[in-house]
């Protein structure tokens, strides 16, 4: 896995899959690694080729003290595609990943075919929550809120009938540096992308969670409605939900990146 210098901080990036195939970029949430996507990637490497990274303050890549930015993430990005020599990709982000596909999506719209917002919101009205949770993880680590992110990311069915999916799933939240982790958490607080979304031109699907709190279906719809050529599918899942919902997840990017 290449290590790749994002204005001197090191990003660490993971490509694999078809050979000559079009390519895929998947962007991860908050609290998670490139790993979260293992469930999708059988099934994408046969159609792409697939870049995969860990945002920074995550993950293998570096962490540089903040404040971190959308505009930051999504500038990563783009020197992850300049070094890898892609001048064009499709996009799938999940949560964060999303918020940073937006800024993409409307600000470099030339390197990127179509869009995938997965599970994700263009604005927070009330930055309360991100304070409590940055003061939280200050205090006490990103141990202390684990658990209450962890019932977020899936349901509590899920969570009981995949124990261990569950478990490590809080493991890789786990492993996240403090620094980072806040870092992120400062950058979301203060997140209003509404008027981006006019501006991206790439055909895009909105996939939201059924049982989703914490980016609502609701969310979900205000993106489909104010971006120029969007669709949308719900998915019977919480937060992460190509991890609840592993098939029905990947049938739908799949289905969405290939069709004409």
């Amino acid at each position: 896995m290449p290590m790749i210098d994002a204005d001197g901080c090191l990003l660490n990036v993971s490509v694999e899959g078809r050979d000559g195939g079009p390519t895929l970029m998947l962007s991860n949430s908050l609290g998670s690694t490139m790993q979260m996507w293992e469930p999708q990637m059988k099934a994408l490497t046969q159609v792409f080729r697939v870049i995969r990274y860990d945002r920074r303050g995550h993950g293998k890549s570096s962490v540089p003290p903040g404040p971190y930015s959308l505009e930051r993430f999504g500038r990563d990005v783009l020197a992850i595609l300049d070094d890898l020599n892609i001048a064009k990709t499709h996009w799938c982000g999940l949560s964060m990943g999303g918020m940073v596909g937006q800024w993409l999506g409307a600000n470099a719209p030339d390197r990127f075919g179509k869009i995938i917002l997965a599970n994700t919101t263009c604005h927070y009205p009330d930055p309360t929550r991100w304070h409590e949770r940055i003061k939280a993880v200050k205090e006490d680590g990103i141990a202390a809120v684990a658990d209450t992110v962890l019932a977020g990311w899936l349901t509590a069915d899920f969570r009981e009938r995949q124990p261990q999916v569950a478990a490590n799933m809080k493991a890789m939240m786990l492993t996240t540096p403090v620094e980072g982790y806040i870092a992120c958490c400062e950058a979301l607080s203060t997140l209003d992308q509404r008027e981006l979304l006019p501006k991206i031109k790439s055909p895009t699907l909105v996939i939201a969670g059924r049982h989703d709190m914490s980016t609502t279906i609701a969310d979900g719809e205000f993106m489909r409605s104010r971006i120029p050529v969007a669709s949308m599918t719900i998915l019977d899942a919480a937060h992460i939900s190509n991890v609840e919902q592993p098939h029905a997840f990947t049938d739908a990017v799949i289905g969405f990146l290939t069709q004409r």
